[in-house]
């Protein structure tokens, strides 16, 4: 029989005593795990394996999460879940504007963490195959190009007029979804709950990844427009006025 291939996740922590609660957990759940006591020893493990996810502490002397976070996100594009000991929304809005995907605060439950990343693959599947989750197949482009924007679904990449822009994971999935549903006004419990896949959340986080998609986008950010007290659209070639 075909051995499983599992997903090699990356968890980098000071504490070695929550490194090896995470390293037994994960591993409980069918998880390759590689853990790291430090960001810099995190940029090493990435350097040579090939990882699929990282959780990561902000916490850490010498390199802490966030500076970790935006250098990852230099070169790789696995997603991010941070964790952190402070619940302050200025961490979380600065953890998300470096990179990540997501955010857990300290103390957290083991089976929360292990949803949160059984998430983020289920939406790396939905992107890597998206002919499966598609309700309107015959409709699926593939890959799609209406310009200036252009999305590749299967390689989870956005071009404006050929240059490539430089999203995270999540950040492609939110624009992706718009795309999806160009000319639609989605709030932002449409967007969070068909992105995150969690009924309830922060919405913060929706409007941070928006902000992060605009900056990216640069002189075309006009294409995502807000409808205020309502939501996001995603207006291409200035068909809507």
């Amino acid at each position: 029989m075909k051995e499983l291939i599992k997903h090699h996740i990356l968890v980098v922590d000071d504490d070695e005593d929550i490194l090896q609660l995470l390293q037994d957990a994960l591993t409980f759940e069918q998880f390759q795990v590689t853990t790291a006591n430090r960001g810099e020893k995190a940029l090493q493990v990435l350097a040579r394996e090939q990882i699929d996810l990282v959780v990561l502490d902000i916490m850490m002397p010498g390199l802490d999460g966030i500076e970790t976070t935006r250098r990852i996100r230099q070169k790789f594009r696995m997603p991010i879940i941070l964790l952190s000991a402070k619940d302050r929304e200025i961490d979380k809005v600065i953890g998300l504007e470096v990179g990540a995907d997501d955010y857990m605060t300290k103390p957290f439950g083991i089976q929360e963490l292990v949803a949160r990343i059984k998430v983020q693959f289920r939406q790396l599947e939905r992107l890597n195959h998206p002919h499966l989750y598609s309700q309107k197949q015959s409709e699926w482009t593939e890959p799609s190009s209406r310009p200036p924007l252009v999305l590749d679904e299967q390689k989870y990449e956005a071009y404006i007029h050929g240059v490539p822009l430089e999203l995270s994971t999540r950040e492609f999935q939110i624009l992706n979804y718009l795309y999806q549903n160009a000319h639609l006004v989605l709030s932002r419990e449409q967007i969070y709950h068909n992105v995150w896949g969690d009924e309830y959340g922060d919405l913060n986080t929706v409007t941070v990844h928006i902000k992060n998609i605009r900056r990216k986008i640069g002189k075309q950010h006009q294409l995502i427009k807000t409808i205020w007290g309502v939501g996001y659209k995603l207006v291409l070639d200035g068909e809507d006025g």
